[in-house]
């Protein structure tokens, strides 16, 4: 779905907040040869955050199935590692399997993509290759589908006069979210002990930015919109330029969501 889309989502996405960065490096304190696995990796915007505050001896696996992602996440990764150990697995997140015998990860983490995933499966797989005492974090903000400020919802339904009611989601499908919470999809898991945490943010955008990370996306990518492409995106920076002038301008106000699961009794 992602495919061709590799550097605008490097280039465009909002990176994790810093209040995110420590609560995840804390899960890891103590530990000397931490092992991050990173599912639905994208362009690697959480381990790049965390490379910073992990330790020397750290290993990294990065799980994404689509391989323009995964290269641009070498790109970005690469020199920032000072050392540390990396593998890069281009398979879905439920069909990873230990890299060796013995592998265990630390910490898994999620960011933005774990409504693309069959949870169930993904959560099993995690059970197969984590230490007892991993935490496995789940995280997300939304997007400017969602988001309900004047100038989110003018451009949505920009996007929906070329496109139709429904978000699109893939070549020809429309995106259907989950069918039940995430708290729900982990209490059935053996990560059943959770923690929420809330990090309120605010982002100021550009109408170039909005451009560039609606190129990222599912719902507005280039190729949905064929030969209408150019003359979306002549009326979305008309839109755009038009709200930036205003008063509150291209503000989101958004909400960082963080579930951190263990399994009852795991040592934190």
């Amino acid at each position: 779905m992602f495919h061709a889309a590799a550097d605008a989502y490097d280039r465009h996405r909002p990176g994790l907040p810093d209040e995110v960065v420590h609560l995840l490096a804390s899960a890891l304190h103590g530990i000397r040869r931490p092992a991050l696995l990173d599912l639905g990796t994208g362009t690697g915007q959480v381990p790049a955050a965390l490379l910073p505050v992990l330790p020397q001896l750290a290993r990294l696996d990065l799980v994404d199935a689509d391989r323009d992602m995964l290269h641009q996440a070498g790109i970005v990764l690469r020199p920032l590692l000072a050392g540390r150990a990396a593998a890069f697995h281009p398979v879905r997140a439920e069909e990873f399997t230990a890299p060796e015998e013995g592998y265990r990860a630390d910490l898994v983490t999620c960011a933005r993509a774990f409504h693309w995933m069959d949870r169930p499966a993904v959560l099993a797989m995690a059970d197969h290759v984590t230490s007892p005492d991993a935490t496995l974090a789940i995280m997300g903000d939304g997007s400017l589908w969602t988001h309900q400020a004047p100038w989110t919802v003018a451009l949505r339904e920009l996007i929906q006069s070329y496109l139709g009611a429904e978000r699109r989601a893939g070549a020809t499908g429309t995106y259907t979210g989950p069918n039940r919470r995430y708290e729900d999809d982990l209490a059935e898991s053996p990560f059943s002990e959770v923690e929420e945490h809330h990090f309120p943010l605010r982002r100021v955008w550009t109408p170039d930015k909005v451009i560039g990370y609606l190129r990222s996306t599912s719902f507005a990518r280039p190729a949905l919109f064929g030969d209408r492409h150019p003359q979306f995106e002549a009326e979305a920076q008309d839109l755009l330029e038009e709200h930036a002038s205003k008063e509150d301008g291209l503000v989101e106000n958004a909400v960082f969501d963080v579930l951190l699961a263990r399994r009852p009794g795991g040592v934190r």
